[in-house]
Order: C-alpha cells, then structure tokens, then sequence
C-alpha cells in the first residue's frame, strides 16, 4: 500500500529473532478480543493519548426500579429485590393454587434470564469476564460445527461419486430425474408445476384482450426467486425499461424584502448566491450543524466563491458589496421566511393536502416503477438529491460544503438495447446512455463532495436486491466450513518470520476478533477514514500487559475509540510493526494492503473477503443463542429475550453508536409512565376499600397507603398534566371534525359544541379535587365490585412489568447499535426462526420496510432452519 507520507518508514522485510524477548512482558490473561468498555475509554493510565482528549467517564446507569411499589408494603422481603432478581427465583414459587386470578399466575411464572442476557445489573459475573467466557464457548462450537460439517460433506462426495459410477441419470427414467431438484438454500424442493403448466396453457378470450389463467401463479412462482437461485453473476437483466430519474426542482426566488443583512444592511445577492444563502438561512434552527466551527468554515469558503463568481452582493444604491466576514452576516430574515412557509405547510387544510400530495403522486408516478426482464419492479431512489449542505455523519471534515445541483449533462442512462430511452428536460442532454446488462443500476452520476458515484438501483423489496442480500448471508454460511482453519492458520502465522505474513495473520486477527473493517487507502481530497489495514501509528497505542487503545475515525467518519485486550503475540506483532523509526503518519501495516489480504482469504473459499467475518461472526452468534434460548412468559419478555441475544451480539461485534440527544427524555417519559400506571393501582386500591371498608382490616392499613415516592407535590403535577392532555385531545378531536365536515361541505361545529366537551376535563379536575381533599376515591365504571377492581389492578400490574422491561430494554440498548446488527449482520431468517419457534409478531423486530426487504427470509423458512 502506498503510503502518503513521503518519507514513511518500512518494517523490515524479516522480523528480528530478538522479538522473543517481548514474551515476558506480554503473558497471561483471560481469553482476548472483547472491548473492556462500552464507548468512549477514559484517557490510558500512562498518560499517553492517541488523538488528544478521551471523551472522559460514561455516566453511571440511574436504576430504573422505584423505591417502593404498591405491593411492596405488604410483601416479603424478596420483593424489595429488582425485577431481574425476582425473575429468576419466581420459578421456584407454589403456582398450584387456582384461587389466584390468571394474571397474577402469569406473573409469578416469569421466565429465568438465560445465559445470553448481558445487561443485567445485579449479577455476581463481571460483564467482561462473562463475555469473554461466551465468545470464548461460541468460537469453540464453532470449530466443532466446521469438522463437522466437512466430514459431512467429504463423506457425501465420495457417496455421490460411488453413486454416479454405478447408476447414471441417463439410466432412470425422465420423469423420475426431474422430480425433485435441490434449492439454493440446500433443501429439496419439488419443481414448480405452475410455471410448466403457464407456458403450455391455453389463453382465454376475454372481451378486447386476451387474459392468462395463470397470471397469479405465475406472478408467485417469480416472486419465489429463493426456490430457484440463478447462479450466473455476470448477466443480471436481458429486458431493462425505465422512465429515467426525477430532477429536484428548480430554484424559487426569495420575496424582494427578504435578503441576506451584512454588515447591518440587507443586500441583493445573484439567484445563485442567494439560493446557497437560503441554504444556510433555512436551517438556523439546526443548532448542531451552525455551532459546528467546521460545518460554518466550509459553507462560508464556498459561499465566498459563488458570491465572487456572480458579480459580488450589491447594497440598497447598487454599489458592490464584497461579503468577506462570516461574523459580519446575518441570515436570520432568510430563517424567518423559510420557518414562516413551513409553519403555513403545516397550517394548510387536510383537503388541499391531499390535493397536493396527489399531484405530487401523478408526477412521480412515471418513475416509480421499472420492467426488469419483463416484469414490473419498484424502483428505490428515483428522485436526484436536490442542492444543498452536505452534513456527513460523525466528525467529518467536508460537513457545510454546498452539494451542487445536479444536471442532466452529469447523469448516465442504463437502458435495454431496444428499449425507449427517457428524454431528458428540454434544451439538456444526458451525459452517457447504456446498455450494460452486468450492471443493476439504472442511472448514475458523481456527487461534488467526495467525488462518489451515486445510483438509482432498484427497491429493497425487489428480487435483484434480495438476491443480493441471499447470496450475502449464504457467503457466510459457506465461511462455518473453513473457520476453524483459518483461525488455526492465523494463529500460527503470528508468529513466522516474514513481516509481510506477519502483519497479514495480525489483521486478519484483528478483523475476526475486533469487527475492524479492512480499510482502503484515502486520497487527500478524501475524509480520513481508517479501517485495519490502513491504520496509522497514531490510531493505535500500546499499554501493558497487553491492552490496545484504538483512536481513529471508521466508517462515515464515527469515531472508533476503544481499548481492547488482545492475544499477547498480537500485542507483541503490534509493538513491533510500531518500532522506531515510525512515527506519527506512518502505516502500521505497511507491507500489506486490502487487496492482498482478500486474495489471500479466497484461498480458503470462493469469494471470501475481511467483510465476510462481520456477517458470519454476527450470525453465527446469533445462531448459537438462539439454540440455547427457552423463551416463556410475555410477548414483551420474548422481545426482550431476543433483544438482549441481539445486544450480545452487537458488542461482541463492536457495533456502537453515540447515545441519542433525546434518550434521557425518553427514559424519564418512560418513568414518568410507570408511575402514574402505579397511581392508578393506588386508586384503584382506594376504590375497593370505598366499597368494601372492611378490607382495611383484613389486608392492613399498609396496603392502602400511597407509595412514598408519589407524594403530594407528584400527584398534583400528574394530575394537572392528566386534565390538560384531555383537554388538548378534546380540542384537537373538535378540530379534526371539523376538518372532515369542511371536505364533506357541511357547516363547521359551533363553539359551543366545543365548551360541552371540554366540560369533562373540567369534571376530571372537579373529582381529583375531591380526592385531594377527602382522601377518598369513588369507583369508578358501570357496576362497580371489588373482584372487577381487583381484575383492573391485575391488569395495571401486568402493563408496569411491560413497561419496566420495555424501560429496562432502552437503557441497555443507548450504546449499543442493534439495528445495525439485525439489518446488516443477522442472518435475517436466523430472527424468523425466533419468530417462528417461540410465536412472537414479525412486526416487533421488522417495520414494514424491513419485512418487505426481507420477504424471500420470511417465505423460504421454518423454525427449524440452521445457520
């Protein structure tokens, strides 16, 4: 690999015998690969930092359990224990007595956390040491699993050639020979009849057009692409037809008195300038972006430039203004104007907006949709960015740069040979027009930013995108065969004395046990995004025994900061490909690149690659606890379960994301839920006592008491908040009638009709008063008893253990990026089995667009389906 650094210094070409004297201070420790924290490390205990200042302590985890419940007062003390605790000890309970209503029992039968559930607080294990022991298991089945299945395999080989030796297919019968076929997810499956019985089937005449019969089973046995995998990589399409892209619109003017202030007067910009200006302008209200110093130096320096080009700004007297000074212009009557029309777009009534939506509908309609071999598919991102201010992600350096618009001159066109070619707008042309039937995109053209090619492909739900994604999962159920080789090769490889076979075996380590992307090279116009294999001597610093502190900028340039403790020859490989005389700026593996590293793994197998570790390692984890996995209880608590087995996963894979700028809001909305779930138990309690006074004896004064954590102060609050948001729901549902009588050309409701109802928020208010001061709850409901109150309280009961869990299940998950997992890394049909075996809503892991995405995994496999 070409190093940037001109002056770069290379590891020697053998490494030195004396590297045996690093032995003795790099011994001992537990099982290697699993980060020591979660998030951003704390600056190394020596001192030494590798990117300046560490991000500092991760804040302590506030408990999510209350200080007392309302059963709390009159329990046992084993109930004072958290809600994890108590789950594993509420299956050794006497659950035999019948008196106990059902949702009390189901309650007291909460399931045993598995082994795999990694977030909870009050266990004896270190969460690292545990980790540490599971991956540690995990990689040993997985050894187990790749003789296996190659035993199985050779074993099959020599079966089938014995076989073939003795009995050709030329000597069976045709029809027997073509019975049964092998699918390419290595099940058998018998060869559709459908599609034979399609081609060959009459076409009946129907009135003006002839109509097949068997347009819907034919329409199935194409979307069940899966049963019959095509496994030609190099022609994806013979038919390609399309209606081309959709432009952004062109450039609206700002009103005569709206204008950029500079210098305290308000100048005349050229349209160009001012439509980069109303970029800008418009998104004041985007804190994160203008405080960013960066984001601000970037879209000013390009701002300058356009402005020069377009003749400069010109004052009220039309004499030049040159715009010179960021701290000098004032965008805020642009932000004022843009927030004015979004606020009158929100204002505008439902009928119109239907109106506008169905225009907009009838516009994009054309380009929605494609023929792909003849058969209508959804196209996925039709529209072209429109122009504006490139944000980027995590810490990237290009964030504020104007993206330019993007013209017909710079799009290419892939179309079928004897298809239509789209025209392009008047007075335009497109750059290129081809038929490359190797090729899966539709159009393409080159972003000014970065300089990277941008696509209009084909959507998720679409058969050449699922292929895609199939070929994908199945490349790392190929890769369980050859694991256990590759990892013994590595490991040996350590430890040889070529520098360059060296560095390979310690990426490749570092790929497998780390998740680290490989990495490419960035040219200087790039962001400095770093992977593996392009790491530089300052990503990486060293502390004793045998503990690595990376500090680097990964993909869409999010930090990676984390220390890890590795194999003590890792360490050791480290320290040496770090030897003096490298410095800042210079490659850690400098004789290896990502080129070579992937063609020394497809030596292994046909197509392996770095990335397939991370789809492999993040499925065969999964696959392995979701054998050990014996779900019970609640649907919430199998989500849960799962969730957590996702949680492992992530971390095991490194999968991290910075904490979202709304989670402690959320969690304190979480809370603020439970309590007032809680409250209403009191009253509900406080509502049998008004009918049965005698209860006060028989169950104890305590039972009745207010939990002390839902004081006065607390209750009035809620309360306050309770009849203000009926109020706003009874308000908000007037308008709404009314919205509908205008489209259905009725008189709006007066009023009045509105003062009736808000009467029972009043009447809301009016009864809490009353129970403030009387200290008394009237019950509540059409014939109230105490055995109706006592099936309400279950209820609530069983909604404050969901929300505790669903509480529980956020804070765990705020660092950890799951989604991530189960889109890109899970196996999807590994989450469908989950679904499958332990009858839980595909909807509760996949939205719409998942489930649409992912349709080929939901179709193609049953509970019992392996990895």
């Amino acid at each position: 690999m070409a190093n940037s650094n001109k002056h770069a210094v290379k590891s020697a070409a053998i490494v030195s015998s004396r590297d045996k004297a690093m032995d003795e201070h790099t011994s001992g420790g537990l099982q290697p690969g699993i980060s020591i924290q979660n998030g951003p490390v704390d600056s190394p205990q020596n001192g030494r930092s590798t990117n300046g200042e560490s991000n500092g302590r991760r804040k302590s985890r506030t408990s999510l359990t209350q200080k007392k419940t309302y059963k709390e007062m009159t329990s046992s003390d084993e109930d004072d224990e958290p809600l994890s605790k108590r789950r594993k000890t509420a299956v050794e309970e006497d659950s035999s007595d019948d008196d106990v209503p059902l949702a009390k029992k189901a309650l007291k039968k909460l399931p045993k956390p598995s082994a795999s559930q990694i977030g909870e607080k009050d266990t004896k294990v270190p969460i690292k040491k545990r980790l540490i022991e599971q991956k540690a298991q995990i990689e040993k089945k997985a050894e187990v699993t790749a003789k296996k299945i190659r035993a199985e395999d050779s074993k099959a080989t020599k079966k089938r050639k014995v076989k073939d030796e003795s009995d050709s297919d030329d000597d069976r019968p045709l029809a027997k020979s073509a019975k049964t076929k092998k699918t390419a997810n290595g099940t058998k499956s018998t060869v559709s009849k459908t599609k034979v019985k399609a081609e060959a089937s009459p076409v009946k005449k129907g009135k003006g057009k002839a109509v097949s019969t068997d347009d819907d089973a034919d329409e199935e046995e194409e979307n069940r692409w899966w049963e019959n995998m095509n496994n030609d990589t190099s022609v994806k399409w013979k038919t390609l037809e399309h209606n081309g892209v959709l432009l952004a619109p062109e450039y609206v003017p700002l009103p005569r008195d709206v204008k950029l202030i500079y210098k305290e007067e308000p100048v005349t910009l050229d349209v160009q300038a001012e439509e980069v200006a109303g970029f800008y302008g418009a998104m004041l209200n985007s804190t994160v972006n203008v405080s960013n110093a960066t984001f601000n130096k970037n879209f000013f320096s390009d701002f300058k430039k356009i402005v020069s080009k377009t003749g400069h700004a010109k004052n009220s007297k039309g004499e030049v203004v040159k715009i010179e000074h960021f701290k000098d212009c004032d965008f805020t009557k642009i932000f004022e104007y843009y927030d004015a029309e979004r606020e009158r777009k929100k204002a505008i009534p439902s009928a119109d907006k239907k109106a506008i939506k169905a225009k907009k509908d009838e516009i994009e309609q054309p380009y929605m949709f494609c023929k792909w071999n003849g058969i209508k598919e959804k196209v996925g991102n039709f529209r072209v960015e429109p122009p504006g201010l490139f944000r980027g992600r995590g810490e990237h350096p290009k964030t504020g740069h104007v993206k330019t618009r993007v013209k017909p001159e710079q799009i290419t066109i892939n179309i079928g040979k004897g298809a239509k070619v789209p025209p392009p707008p008047p007075g335009h042309k497109w750059k290129e027009v081809k038929h490359d039937d190797t090729a899966t995109w539709l159009a393409m053209w080159q972003e000014n930013i970065n300089g990277n090619h941008k696509y209009v492909m084909l959507a998720a739900n679409s058969a050449i995108k699922g292929q895609s994604d199939y070929k994908k999962f199945e490349k790392a159920r190929e890769l369980k065969k050859h694991i256990d080789r590759i990892r013994k090769d590595y490991t040996k490889d350590l430890k040889v004395e070529s520098m360059a076979d060296r560095q390979r075996a310690t990426a490749i380590y570092l790929i497998d046990k780390l998740a680290l992307r490989a990495g490419n090279e960035k040219g200087d116009d790039e962001a400095e995004t770093v992977g593996c294999c392009s790491l530089k001597f300052e990503h990486v610093t060293l502390r004793l025994p045998k503990t690595l502190v990376f500090d680097f900028l990964g993909k869409d340039s999010i930090r990676f900061h984390q220390e890890v403790e590795v194999d003590p020859q890792v360490f050791k490989n480290m320290k040496i490909f770090k030897k003096a005389p490298k410095t800042k700026g210079d490659d850690i593996f400098d004789r290896l690149n990502t080129a070579g590293l992937n063609k020394h793994l497809a030596t292994y197998m046909t197509g392996l690659t770095a990335k397939v570790f991370r789809t492999y390692n993040a499925s065969w984890t999964m696959a392995t606890l979701l054998k050990e996995m014996k779900p019970t209880g609640t649907v919430p608590e199998r989500v849960k379960e799962y969730n957590d087995a996702n949680r492992t996963v992530a971390i095991l894979c490194n999968h991290k994301r910075t904490v979202g700028a709304a989670h402690d809001t959320q969690m304190t909305k979480m809370l603020e839920k439970i309590k007032g779930l809680r409250y209403e138990q009191w009253r509900t309690r406080m509502m049998m006592l008004n009918l049965e006074p005698k209860l006060k004896k028989s169950r104890g004064a305590e039972y009745f008491e207010r939990p002390e954590d839902l004081d006065d102060e607390w209750v009035e609050q809620h309360q306050a908040a309770e009849v203000e948001e009926k109020r706003q729901k009874i308000q908000k549902k007037f308008e709404n009638d009314n919205k509908k009588r205008e489209e259905n050309g009725e008189k709006p409701l007066p009023e009045k009709e509105l003062k009736e109802r808000l009467e029972d928020a009043d009447e809301l208010a009016k009864k809490y008063r009353k129970e403030n001061k009387s200290k008394k709850v009237e019950p509540e409901g059409k014939g109230p008893t105490v055995e109706k109150l006592e099936a309400t309280y279950d209820k609530l009961e069983q909604r404050i253990e969901n929300a505790k869990l669903q509480a529980d299940d956020k804070e765990e998950n705020k660092e950890v990026a799951l989604g991530t997992s189960k889109i890109n890394y899970i196996d999807p049909r590994l989450t469908v089995v989950f679904v499958k075996k332990f009858n839980v809503p595909i909807e509760r892991f996949f939205s719409k667009t998942l489930r649409e995405k992912f349709d080929w995994a939901i179709k193609s496999v049953d509970e019992d389906w392996e990895f």
